[in-house]
């Protein structure tokens, strides 16, 4: 089953559990500025370009990122004869035993105005994909979007579902690290914005190299997961 007939699956569900209303308690009057952070994705591009886990010097503040989404929805909200509003959602997966070292960052988002989704990872299939283009969906019905913000390098989950909505009007930014969103920074149809380039985000420079740019003695470029994952990987991602 692909992603996207997931997301309808999971639409559906979400309909009949939450009612019309969608996730967060969206009313049909309001049009909404939709932030998705894909956080399982983000930490895996982050922590490539880093080479290791993020110091609090290298960790996204959401506080800035809140700053400007909130500036980003009085642009769109300029001429609407409804009123639009911001919303943003942290998307992540909780490994098993780590409830309590996740618990502070996710009290912490909320603390800051953002909804959290939270799913087990029990295997490689626990992703949130299908959950972030659910909650897409719900919130594109009704009164619908006034824009969106997804932040993730996954093509594959996003770029479809993100061009169509493109096409129907809807201004689309992705936000991410160009390093590892070429689909999105070479699009035609889709804004790409990276998040180094988002006032505050990042304490510091985030210390990236490019093939583009490499010093002249050269530079570890370091593994975006570890070799053990070969051992639950499906066989076509093999390399050649």
């Amino acid at each position: 089953m692909s992603v996207s007939e997931m997301a309808h699956e999971v639409v559906e569900v979400a309909g009949e559990v939450q009612g019309p209303e969608g996730l967060s308690g969206a009313t049909p009057d309001v049009r909404r500025v939709l932030l998705v952070w894909d956080a399982p994705n983000l930490d895996m591009g982050l922590g490539a370009i880093l080479g290791g886990r993020p110091t609090a010097a290298y960790r996204p503040r959401f506080d800035a990122l809140g700053r400007w989404l909130l500036a980003r929805t009085a642009e769109l909200s300029v001429g609407s004869v409804t009123r639009v509003e911001p919303e943003a959602t942290v998307f992540t997966n909780i490994a098993p035993g780590t409830a309590d070292v996740v618990r502070p960052w996710v009290e912490a988002l909320r603390n800051v105005g953002y909804a959290v989704f939270a799913k087990p990872k029990i295997d490689e299939d626990s992703d949130v994909d299908a959950d972030m283009l659910a909650h897409i969906e719900l919130r594109r019905r009704g009164v619908g979007l006034a824009g969106i913000m997804v932040a993730s390098a996954d093509g594959q989950a996003f770029r479809e579902p993100l061009e169509e909505l493109a096409a129907a009007g809807v201004p689309v930014q992705v936000l991410g690290f160009r390093e590892h969103a070429s689909w999105a920074v070479t699009s035609d149809t889709l804004e790409f914005i990276d998040l180094e380039d988002i006032p505050g985000v990042f304490r510091e420079p985030l210390p990236r190299v490019s093939l583009d740019s490499l010093p002249d003695e050269g530079a570890w470029l370091q593994p975006f997961r570890p070799l053990s994952a070969l051992l639950t990987s499906r066989p076509a991602q093999g390399v050649a």
